[in-house]
Formats: C-alpha cells, structure tokens, sequence
C-alpha cells in the first residue's frame, strides 16, 4: 500500500493508524518544545526574551543528554519526565504558540510520502488514525491540514494525551499514561471496538521498535525510516519496509 503504482483498493470497515514523529514527519517531541519556547520568548518578553534565550537552550541541551539515556531504556518513561518541562506554563499562551509550532516545523517537516499515503487512504475509503506519543494540542493542526488538503469528509482522527490544567496554568503531567508501546496498542484496539473498525483489515504505520505493539494489531503493518531494532523484526516477519524523505527542495 502506498506506492506510486498502485491505485488504492476499497475498503469499508478498516482504517490507516500513523505514529507521527519519525513516520509522518521528521521532527520529534524535543524539536517542537524547543520551537514553542522559543515563540514564548519572543511573544511573552520581547527583544529580553530573545536574547536570554540562547542561554535557556544551552541548558536544555544538557538536559537533552537525559532524555537520550531516558529514551534507550523506556519511551514511555521518557515522555512522563520530558512533559515535566510544561509545568508552570500558560496553558493559552502554549495553545496559540503551537499553531505557529504547527507551520515552522511540522508542515515544513511532513514527508512527501506521508501525505501521499494518507491521501491514498482516504480515496480508498479508510480512516486515518494519527496515534502518537505527543501531546494532542501540538498535533491537532496537522490532523487538521491533512483532512482539508484531500477534503476528507470525516476529519484526520487524532489519538494522543493532553496536559492537565490548573488555573490556566499546565502541571506538567499527562491525563493518562504515554500513548507508547503497549499502550499505543491498547489505545487502537479500545478505538477500533468503539468506532466498528475491522483491524485484520487496518494498516499501521511507525519507524520505532515502541511502534512493534500498534504494528502487531493490525493485518497490513508497514514500517518506515524504522530503526534497527525494528527493522530487524520487520524483515523476520515479512513486513513491508519504506523509506521516506523530505522534498528535495526544502519546501
């Protein structure tokens, strides 16, 4: 599925589930944190704020360095302690800022493929599940985007956590566990029983050994950029295998 020579067949009662970062787009949750910052800087402090920021970066690298240690031992676990980074934030002021997030770094970083393949599914009658790690607001336009681009009847569906809110303000903690790994696959399955989807029929896309859960609850996984660990299970099993790029003209 998703290849240039093939027409996309039928189907009624199946859906397309994408993980997001490292799948449909290039970027990862670090990357859109470090953007959003930013755009609070600039907003919330002015020329101030966009000076001392360099140095507020400088130090989130060194914090970054946990986060990959974090990563190699449990996504899951990583995405709790990074979201910690949200705590004391204006839960408004975020919420604008990640519409900018949105069109400076998610859209410029949507592989060509990606788009292609959604579209595909679509004309072919299917849903379109994003299903993802991030946090719902950051991801919401590009669920968006990508129904309005291929005038989906239905909207681009959106599986993903928020941050709880208390007096306007974010706490840093997520309202369930991480959407990774087993839960991303609980996530589907508890989705796809409520919404009559038929998942022998689904596909599933992720690049991530945390995707291997989602992938294995579908009939047609497929997976893209994947890493090592993942690729190696993929090739045992026989799954299909992609590789997706950015425009080369670095729309």
């Amino acid at each position: 599925m998703c290849s240039r020579d093939r027409e996309p067949e039928e189907s009624s009662g199946a859906a397309a589930f994408f993980d997001v970062d490292g799948t449909l787009v290039s970027t990862h949750i670090v990357h859109q944190y470090v953007h959003l910052r930013r755009v609070l800087a600039r907003r919330c402090r002015g020329t101030w704020g966009s000076l001392i920021f360099p140095l507020w970066l400088l130090g989130f690298y060194v914090k970054c360095m946990h986060y990959i240690y974090l990563d190699r031992i449990s996504r899951t676990r990583m995405n709790v302690v990074f979201y910690r980074n949200y705590q004391g934030l204006a839960s408004e002021q975020v919420r604008q800022a990640a519409e900018d997030c949105f069109r400076n770094v998610l859209k410029p970083h949507l592989f060509d493929q990606a788009a292609g393949c959604v579209d595909q599914h679509l004309r072919a009658g299917r849903r379109v599940v994003l299903v993802t790690g991030s946090i719902d607001f950051m991801i919401e336009p590009l669920a968006q985007y990508l129904s309005e681009r291929f005038h989906a009847g239905p909207r681009v569906d959106l599986l993903a956590r928020t941050l709880e809110e208390r007096r306007g303000v974010f706490t840093g903690a997520l309202d369930g566990p991480p959407i990774g790994g087993r839960e991303k696959a609980q996530v589907i399955e508890r989705f796809a029983a409520t919404q009559g989807i038929d998942l022998a029929s689904s596909y599933a896309y992720g690049d991530s050994i945390a995707d291997l859960p989602m992938l294995e609850t579908v009939g047609h996984p497929i997976v893209v950029n994947a890493d090592r660990e993942l690729a190696k299970r993929a090739a045992s099993r026989g799954w299909p295998s992609r590789s997706w790029s950015l425009s080369s003209n670095g729309r």
